[in-house]
């Protein structure tokens, strides 16, 4: 009987109930694109995090340079080169000198990893050390002394003779500036670190046992511009080190030019058992807020970035969509679906009226006011079931949409962000001041947009439309309960 009366009600009052249907369609379809697009916004910020980050990683541990103390000045760097005396036969020569330095933070003690790797809800950790090389070569050449009077002959400066006077003319220096980034990574661990966001194309990776092996991983555009291969060769600092591999980083921007096992860093900057970042990864991505705090704590004197930390320093229209789909779109598309539950509701309730002396009638036979209630609650709920499919359909055809339309977005990272800076390999010092003022102001990603519908996304598509129907059927039952059958009989409609 109750499947019977409510077919029928469907059938004849059918506008109606599109109307309400379609309602709640748009706001369930709203719904399920917002949710999918902040989704995508989410994947999508993951890979701009992952260049940032190792694969893997949760956050970092630094320390921040201190400033200058007051009167005091920052150390900039120095090269010194031999002097050549007078009549020495290699004035000319090729001279080379190599700054090896950490760049971006304050060294900690190589402790810090066991100690970061004890606090509760880490997983493991592991350390690095980031360097920057600046390699100075070129030769000086001697000037000619020439005598005012008497067309005299030409000396070297510093010659004793007579005359009045001269000029030097000629010589001066010609020297060549290149600068580039070496990360000391621990090979005994390469499940974290920005190695693991690229991917090796030629050769191999370092081997756990290269602890104190004169070995090289070499990015790509790095070796490509300065001519690196497998097998072949690379200098800092005097020492030479074979390249094993060559890798190319997913991001299209690699964390350092080249990459050596720790201990070789260590060696090459003077800086035993010193590291420059800790890389942690946690047991649960819920708790990362938790160990933050716990590192903080008992690690003082450091600076915990997490992921969370590093999404703020993204910019761009990746930020300004996710600002858009996590702010206007979110309660854009719940102000719609609540417009849509009122208007289901104010409809099933005005049905209601304009049924008065049905509902009187099937109380004076004997039906009760819950079986009347349950009646327009089932109606009004097979209005959602349906708003709620239409709403699914809408939905998963616009997300698809903009998945296959993929929008490229572009996300701004703010230099030094969290992550290894440096230089790139440039010939000259131009080339390399101008790289480094590059990455200060910071590096530009592009990214394709999805949408990606989950089956919780569809969850809720789902629960909104029961609950579309059960607050209008709610509100309408309510109201012929209330009705009395003498009254009912006695209205007109």
């Amino acid at each position: 009987m109750f499947f019977t009366y409510l077919r029928r009600e469907l059938r004849r009052r059918r506008k109606a109930a599109l109307v309400v249907a379609s309602g709640l369609a748009l706001g369930i379809a709203l719904v399920i694109v917002v949710t999918s697009v902040s989704a995508g916004m989410t994947q999508a910020q993951g890979k701009v995090l992952q260049s940032l980050y190792g694969l893997g990683t949760d956050m970092t541990v630094t320390k921040a340079q201190a400033p200058p103390a007051e009167g005091e000045t920052a150390t900039r760097p120095r090269f010194r080169f031999d002097a050549k005396g007078e009549g020495d036969a290699e004035d000319g020569a090729e001279q080379s000198s190599d700054l090896v330095m950490p760049q971006g933070f304050e060294t900690l003690d190589a402790a810090t990893v066991a100690k970061v790797s004890g606090q509760d809800g880490v997983a493991q950790a592991v350390g690095g050390l980031s360097l920057q090389v600046m390699k100075v070569n070129g030769q000086f050449k001697r000037g000619e002394f020439k005598r005012a009077e008497g067309g005299g002959t030409a000396a070297k400066p510093g010659a004793t003779g007579g005359g009045t006077g001269g000029t030097v003319e000629g010589g001066g220096a010609d020297f060549d500036v290149n600068s580039f980034s070496v990360y000391g990574a621990d090979v005994t661990r390469p499940e974290l670190g920005p190695l693991t966001t690229s991917e090796i194309t030629s050769g191999r990776t370092f081997a756990a046992g290269e602890t104190d092996a004169a070995v090289a991983v070499v990015d790509s555009a790095y070796a490509t511009k300065n001519k690196f291969a497998v097998d072949s060769e690379i200098t800092v600092k005097g020492a030479k080190f074979k390249v094993i591999g060559i890798a190319t980083a997913d991001s299209g921007d690699a964390a350092a030019n080249v990459y050596v096992p720790l201990k070789q860093a260590q060696t090459l900057a003077g800086t035993p058992d010193k590291i420059t970042t800790v890389y942690v990864q946690a047991k649960d991505s819920q708790a990362i807020g938790s160990v933050k705090q716990a590192i903080q704590k008992n690690v003082p004197d450091t600076t915990v970035t997490t992921s969370a930390d590093l999404a703020d320093t993204v910019s761009g229209s990746l930020s300004t969509a996710a600002s858009l789909a996590s702010t206007v779109g979110t309660w854009l598309s719940y102000a719609v679906l609540l417009a849509a539950f009122l208007v289901a509701g104010l409809l099933t309730s005005s049905a209601v009226s304009r049924r008065v002396r049905e509902f009187g009638t099937l109380k004076a036979l004997g039906w009760k006011s819950g079986r009347v209630t349950g009646q327009v609650a089932g109606e009004a709920l097979v209005n959602g079931l349906i708003g709620g499919a239409l709403g699914i359909g809408l939905g998963l055809g616009a997300a698809y949409a903009i998945t296959a339309i993929s929008p490229q977005l572009t996300a701004q990272l703010a230099g030094g962000a969290g992550r290894l800076q440096g230089p790139g390999g440039g010939g000259g010092g131009g080339g390399g001041m101008m790289r480094s003022a590059q990455q200060s102001a910071g590096k530009a990603l592009d990214i394709a947009l999805t949408a990606p519908v989950s089956l919780s996304t569809i969850g809720l598509a789902v629960a909104l439309a029961v609950a579309g129907g059960l607050i209008a059927g709610g509100f309408g039952g309510w109201r012929a309960s209330r009705l009395r059958p003498a009254d009912a009989l006695r209205r007109v409609e």
